[in-house]
């Protein structure tokens, strides 16, 4: 009895002995660092970083740091410039301002502009219906209003407006980009807010032919190119019958939305535009009379008119 207690506790002390040094061979040391920067991450782990969470950001963050002495390419969206600027100050380095950014809805096919031609009874999923048919409206790239781009969002940035039935994005959004990964469309897209949060961008990602664009939805780009030419900053490229407004170069001078014939450019948040006429020169136009001209009596020689017909008589 006494023998086999002592060959078990020899047994465990030499166990324990070996598991130490193996321990202590093959121990991982972590940067303090990572710790302090993911204690500033606003712990979302949303994954609009790129990585699987925000412990997983706060290691590429002190990786890159030391390989690099930067941290350029990695942004938070949620905790956005001040958490960019306090985690750059852990790691003794200057975070570069980024410009915000919001997810915006690329299809104004409304329950008005896209009227419905069939009724769609199945799963209640933008995943599985993209996969199934077209859409209600015909239109096979216009939202399908299902609303997957809700259910992936955790900041309750974004809903479905039972009217249009669309999805509409509100000022919680944080451009994490999770709405942008669950439409199966790819029409959500992330943009730069704009300066006093006014953006101009075109609420449409119908790539075929303006006819058949047309006869699915009103509002839908025809292609036409007539903003391509309206811009005078090369902001706005003609693709696959498709304009694209590019965000970085457009200067927000508006002169791409009234020459459009579908009204299919957006503009958000911009004062109503100015009309050209005054309703003073209006009203003076509307009481204005046409001018009368006068006529005179055509002359017979030195006779008047009158003379010469009582001479002939």
């Amino acid at each position: 009895m006494i023998f086999a207690v002592v060959s078990l506790s020899a047994i465990g002390l030499v166990s324990a002995v070996v598991l130490y040094f193996i321990a202590q061979k093959f121990k991982v040391i972590e940067d303090p660092r990572i710790g302090e920067v993911e204690e500033n991450l606003p712990a979302a782990n949303c994954g609009g970083c790129g990585y699987a969470g925000c412990r997983n950001f706060a290691e590429a963050l002190v990786r890159k740091a030391d390989d690099e002495k930067s941290v350029e390419g990695l942004n938070c969206p949620v905790g956005g410039a001040d958490v960019m600027k306090k985690v750059a100050a852990i790691l003794g380095l200057e975070a570069a301002e980024t410009e915000p950014m919001i997810a915006v809805v690329r299809c104004n096919g409304s329950l008005k502009n896209a009227p419905a031609k069939v009724k769609y009874d199945g799963p209640a999923t933008c995943a599985f219906a993209h996969n199934l048919y077209a859409g209600t409206s015909g239109c096979a790239f216009g939202c399908l209003g299902l609303g997957d781009c809700v259910t992936a969002c955790i900041f309750d940035a974004i809903s479905i407006d039972e009217e249009s039935g669309l999805p509409v994005v509100n000022d919680k959004c944080t451009a994490c980009g999770a709405c942008v990964k669950a439409c199966p469309r790819t029409i959500i897209e992330l943009r730069a807010k704009g300066k006093k949060d006014r953006r101009i961008y075109v609420c449409c990602v119908n790539k075929e032919k303006g006819g058949p664009a047309r006869k699915n939805c009103s509002v839908a780009c025809i292609g036409c190119g007539k903003c391509v030419e309206a811009c005078a900053f090369d902001a706005i490229t003609l693709e696959n019958n498709l304009a694209y407004i590019d965000f970085d170069k457009c200067k927000l001078c508006r002169k791409c939305a009234p020459v459009c014939p579908t009204e299919a450019i957006l503009e958000i948040n911009f004062p109503p535009r100015k009309e050209k006429e005054t309703e003073g020169t209006a009203e003076k136009k509307k009481t204005e009379k046409p001018e009368i001209l006068e006529t005179k009596p055509v002359s017979q020689g030195n006779k008047t008119p009158e003379e010469g017909a009582v001479n002939n008589t």
